[in-house]
């Protein structure tokens, strides 16, 4: 599997089963499980609201807070999701 990150969240997408899902089931390969299900999004948010949404994931992405709002500010503008 080629290195693939959801384009929604920026989270790393290393097994099949993290794929989101289209209406009609199949996988949706741009948009991970905790984002994308059943052809919609899960959170109906801003770019902005979904930063603050994602900082306290930041100690399982091995970063401080700081560290991971500056990365979601820095990689969301470039998502398919939030252009």
């Amino acid at each position: 599997m080629k290195n693939t990150i959801c384009q929604s969240c920026s989270m790393p997408i290393t097994d099949n089963s993290l794929f989101g899902t289209n209406s009609d089931g199949s996988r949706n390969t741009d948009y991970c499980i905790y984002c994308y299900k059943d052809g919609a999004f899960l959170d109906d948010v801003t770019m902005a609201e979904y930063i603050e949404m994602n900082v306290p994931f930041a100690a399982q992405a091995g970063m401080t807070p700081a560290q991971m709002r500056h990365h979601c500010e820095t990689v969301f503008p470039t998502l398919k999701r939030w252009c």
